[in-house]
């Protein structure tokens, strides 16, 4: 619900009407409706991830060390501070492409945990699992190509440092990811180590319907 609550005044604020995914989009600053609205929708998006981060915080009340992965505390760490950034001073703009990105990818990946922890009767309809995992890589792809943009145009009122620090933890994050697409999907399964009645993308591991998280993204 969160992803779908920020995803929307995104759209509807900016890249649905008067943004454009070519060259520069400014920030507005203004105190007019589109501009209030995506940064209030950026502040939605800043507040998940402390949500997402709460994981984190279970596993090691929990004791379960062994699912806090580097991949898991590495991008759960560090959204929150590179978002307090983004939302103190730049709450719109080019680099809220992104953001209603990955809100779509997170509103598709948490369906997929919401059907598979129902039970196994549900497991028939989790056959689309490795395609998450393919989803989110697309979406670091698409992510990294629109950001390049800024390396090469000038963007008045948007900071190119900020353009570089996407592009920076992107790629840092597609690497990851990609290691872990290939170990579980291409390394195991030559292996006959895949995961049996389950699932096991994006860091979760789900057997009968119980979701247990190794290493969580994005």
């Amino acid at each position: 619900m969160i992803n779908i609550s920020h995803k929307m005044p995104l759209l509807m604020a900016g890249w649905l009407t008067d943004y454009s995914v070519f060259g520069c989009q400014p920030v507005d600053y203004s105190d007019s409706a589109n501009g209030v609205r995506m940064a209030r929708a950026c502040w939605l998006f800043f507040i998940s991830k402390y949500v997402e981060l709460s994981d984190t915080v279970f596993f090691i009340l929990r004791k379960k060390n062994s699912q806090v992965t580097f991949l898991h505390v590495f991008h759960h760490g560090a959204l929150p501070i590179f978002w307090w950034f983004g939302v103190k001073i730049v709450p719109g703009g080019f680099g809220t492409f992104h953001t209603m990105v990955n809100a779509f990818v997170h509103t598709v990946m948490y369906f997929y945990y919401g059907v598979s922890a129902l039970g196994p009767r549900y497991r028939k309809y989790l056959w689309w699992k490795r395609y998450i995992t393919i989803l989110q890589l697309t979406q670091f792809f698409i992510v990294t190509l629109h950001n390049s943009q800024l390396l090469f145009v000038h963007c008045d009122n948007y900071p190119v440092i900020f353009a570089i620090a996407i592009q920076g933890f992107t790629s840092s994050v597609a690497i990851l990811f990609l290691n872990f697409y290939i170990k579980t999907y291409i390394s195991n399964r030559q292996h006959g180590k895949v995961e049996q009645n389950g699932l096991a993308q994006n860091g979760h591991i789900t057997q009968n319907g119980e979701v247990h998280s190794k290493m969580k993204y994005n």
